[in-house]
């Protein structure tokens, strides 16, 4: 891997860490503090994490000038997939095997971590990285 795309790699971990803080902040939130079901607070947070990845990653890993509506839809086309997968699975290890409501949510978040990466660089900014340079 060239130094320039490992940096780029690395950025976008670093962001998407700050985007798990976002969810896992608002995760606990919902869960402990208003005392809402597994799925809500899993929903609620994944929707305000990936509002805070998308942006800042646009524009700090991906240096992307492509048009934002369509960046974001193709984003919501993923999410499209990746929520309904995530809470069927949440559900089943949280409900049905007791699991853990944060350790689900965590694995939850390294999945969409690697998923989402590969997603953005060569779906939605596919052609566009390094545009707004």
């Amino acid at each position: 891997m060239e130094k320039k795309e490992l940096l780029r790699t690395l950025k976008f971990t670093l962001i998407s860490c700050s985007a798990g803080l976002v969810q896992a902040l608002s995760f606990a939130l919902f869960d402990s503090v208003i005392k809402t079901s597994w799925t809500v607070s899993y929903l609620v947070s994944l929707a305000l994490s990936v509002i805070w990845n998308f942006t800042l990653n646009r524009k700090y890993t991906f240096k992307s000038a492509n048009n934002v509506p369509i960046a974001m839809l193709k984003v919501v086309g993923f999410y499209l997939v990746f929520t309904p997968l995530s809470t069927l699975l949440g559900n089943y290890l949280t409900g049905t095997l007791g699991w853990n409501d944060y350790l689900v949510t965590g694995i939850n978040m390294v999945l969409n971590l690697v998923s989402e990466y590969f997603f953005d660089k060569y779906v939605v900014f596919r052609g566009s990285i390094d545009s707004a340079e």
